[in-house]
């Protein structure tokens, strides 16, 4: 008891150096093109807790712990850390993501402060509303949309593509230039463009994690559509019933053909712990589940991991049911998302799994009703919006029937 009280007090003193309050944080690129995030340093109950911030998301980060004189700070969801060195006015370290094949190691720094971006001038232009966005060029170009809410020379808003939203950016328009950026743990974004007048975006430059880059350019439209036919996912001709079995997080069978599922309607959730829509999913998934599964609902999670690593796996799956309180069964199906026989091996009753995440809902005979490849989190705002009272009305609809 006396070395433990001893550690806590070393370890409260040492982070207790550091200035409580905002601080601006940096991921380095190599290309320079650095990753701006924000977040707030609190004590709470005698321990340090990180805020990160992107717009109106704020990432609470209690697991911090100390090692040798650094501090090792571990995202709650994802295979994402950082570990650093803390001084008064300065922390310095590195930011270190696990990937499919290899580990991404960044340099980071972090000074006290609340200023993602540094304002040039005011905005020359108001870029609210909604805009039909092209990302890349030539045959490689896809469509995407951008929705911007801009106060002054404040800027948030997200992209929304066929294959899921890019969550939560903030940032600000400078002159005729804009800057957003994002931090989640999984999604480290940076998106920069240049406002040619009030209805076009030229020389957009989109930065992702440590390495991706790619071209951007958009043209306002109120009336903008995003094509979702690239991700769509069908029942095959013949089929009807899905029919799988694959271990829970305890290592035990599950089956559809359980009789806990029986007389249910059923969600199957399509998902992986490596994605950051996966977790809005699962957020607005635990939710419901818990509030609805009295009705004669149960919700089941399929997860597609990066490696067949059955420890690796569970580790991340167990954050996600941890921080978000999931109470349904979360089945590691143990074929990796980048498998190409993936769905032949899971679910062969359905085309291919282009989209994650993406959900089956089964009626209570255990017939496939609806699949659905076109979530949208809560930083789309009323999309997400629509698509819960969506979801909602369809399985009231199923479980209306006999």
């Amino acid at each position: 008891m006396r070395l433990f009280l001893l550690l806590t007090s070393v370890f409260f003193v040492f982070t207790s150096t550091a200035q409580q309050g905002n601080w601006t944080a940096q991921i380095h690129r190599p290309d320079g093109n650095n990753i701006v995030f924000t977040f707030d340093w609190k004590t709470e109950n005698g321990k340090p807790v990180w805020y990160i911030k992107n717009a109106a998301e704020k990432i609470k980060v209690q697991n911090i712990t100390a090692a040798g004189d650094s501090l090792i700070i571990q995202m709650p969801v994802f295979e994402s850390q950082f570990r650093v060195v803390v001084a008064k006015s300065m922390i310095s370290g590195v930011w270190i993501k696990r990937g499919a094949v290899k580990t991404q190691v960044l340099p980071f720094n972090a000074t006290p402060g609340n200023n993602r971006f540094a304002s040039g001038g005011n905005p020359a232009k108001n870029i609210s509303g909604r805009w039909a966005v092209t990302f890349g060029e030539g045959a490689e170009a896809e469509s995407s949309v951008a929705e911007f809410v801009q106060k002054g020379n404040l800027l948030s808003g997200t992209f929304l593509n066929a294959s899921g939203d890019y969550r939560y950016l903030e940032g600000i328009v400078t002159k005729d230039s804009l800057l957003l950026s994002g931090f989640d743990g999984g999604h480290a974004f940076l998106f920069k463009a240049v406002i040619k007048d009030d209805n076009t975006i030229s020389d957009g430059k989109f930065y992702s994690g440590g390495s991706g880059k790619e071209n951007w350019t958009a043209v306002k439209n109120a009336d903008a559509k995003l094509a979702t036919e690239s991700v769509a996912m069908f029942v095959k001709a013949g089929q009807e019933k899905l029919n799988f079995t694959f271990k829970n997080l305890e290592g035990k069978p599950l089956s559809i053909n359980d009789d806990r599922f029986k007389n249910k309607v059923v969600i199957i959730q399509i998902m992986g712990s490596w994605c950051p829509n996966c977790m809005d999913e699962t957020a607005f998934l635990s939710e419901y589940y818990n509030k609805n599964k009295q009705r004669g609902v149960e919700v089941i999670a399929l997860a597609y991991e990066y490696t067949t690593d059955w420890q690796r796996s569970l580790n991340s799956l167990k954050k996600f049911q941890q921080r978000f309180n999931v109470q349904y069964p979360i089945l590691n199906t143990e074929v990796t998302v980048g498998d190409s026989l993936k769905t032949e091996k899971t679910l062969p009753q359905v085309t291919n799994i282009k989209s994650f995440p993406s959900s089956i809902i089964l009626d209570k005979k255990g017939k496939i009703r609806k699949l659905d490849t076109e979530f949208n989190g809560p930083a789309t705002g009323v999309h997400y919006a629509e698509y819960k009272k969506e979801f909602e009305q369809t399985v009231n609809n199923l479980l209306k029937e006999n």
